[in-house]
């Protein structure tokens, strides 16, 4: 990411996604605009949660971190919950583990959005969105909508409100929208050129809005002299324990995305039981920088 300025970014980076769609007034219409556009339905009204967070029940279990939670209220009342997901992670057992990775989203979001006492019929419609400029499944459709029905009989109705979409950025088959087609290929790919058709004009004038806004250039800043940080502090601390702070910087940001432990260690290719390690480390010297981290990892003493 370093490598790039803010004005490179696309909307698939999470950062510039995340700072779009949380940025006041901008956000909401930009999600309201491209939901509508995937769903092939008008939207009226959303509200912007960004970066929502599920803990686990407990310090052993799983939380997630969502990249774009948004709430679509009708008559005042939240009707359905979207989380929308970009993700580029196509290692295969990443790939693999992305029905059940939904699976685990889902059930986190249902079990936050249903107050003590409330009837089942009240529980929220929830459509977890993932676009990927790879193909999840390996079928080349730009579209895979995912809900739950009967094996033994398919055409019997049965909404559980619930339904996961994969959109692949390059998919063709199925005959997909050619707005989607269009949203998508200017998700991937930013620039003004893309911009094809007057809901995606106003969704790159809001873009650029955001990517001009000081405080959001300044933030970007900031996450790439945190990273430039890593890497002073690694040559003057040495290779070893400046290698080991970058890769449990690497971690640090992981865990606070919701990733386990398996996820990780496919991401980084090491072991589980170091991030394992790396992971305890981290929640029993809350506070602690990378580099502080490292030196208790690598057995290192503090200079008095």
């Amino acid at each position: 990411m370093g490598k790039k300025n803010i004005e490179e970014l696309n909307l698939m980076d999470d950062f510039l996604m995340g700072s779009v769609l949380s940025y006041p007034v901008v956000g909401p219409e930009v999600c309201r605009k491209m939901i509508s556009i995937i769903l092939s339905r008008e939207i009226r009204e959303v509200r912007i949660v960004p970066q929502k967070a599920y803990f686990g029940a407990d310090t052993d279990k799983h939380g997630i971190r969502l990249d774009v939670y948004a709430e679509e209220t009708r008559e005042g009342d939240v009707d359905t919950v979207y989380d929308i997901e970009p993700d580029k992670s196509s290692k295969g057992e990443m790939r693999l583990a992305l029905p059940r990775r939904t699976r685990f989203y889902h059930a986190k979001i249902d079990a936050d959005s249903l107050a003590s006492g409330e009837d089942y019929a009240q529980l929220k419609n929830v459509t977890v969105i993932f676009i990927s400029p790879y193909d999840p499944f390996g079928l080349k459709r730009m579209i895979y909508t995912i809900k739950n029905t009967c094996v033994e009989e398919p055409d019997m109705p049965y909404e559980d409100g619930m339904q996961t979409l994969f959109l692949y950025t390059k998919g063709s088959k199925g005959n997909p929208p050619e707005e989607l087609r269009r949203l998508l290929r200017y998700l991937e790919d930013s620039r003004e050129e893309n911009a094809l058709d007057e809901d995606l004009k106003e969704i790159h004038r809001m873009v650029q809005q955001v990517k001009r806004d000081r405080e959001v250039s300044l933030e970007y800043m900031k996450i790439y002299e945190r990273e430039c940080m890593i890497r002073e502090e690694g040559r003057e601390e040495g290779y070893a324990s400046g290698g080991e702070a970058a890769k449990i910087g690497i971690i640090r940001r992981k865990v606070e995305k919701g990733f386990s432990a398996p996820e990780i260690a496919e991401m980084l290719e090491t072991e589980e039981s170091y991030v394992n390690e790396v992971m305890h480390l981290l929640e029993k010297n809350e506070g602690a920088s990378d580099l502080e981290i490292a030196r208790k990892k690598l057995g290192i003493e503090e200079d008095e």
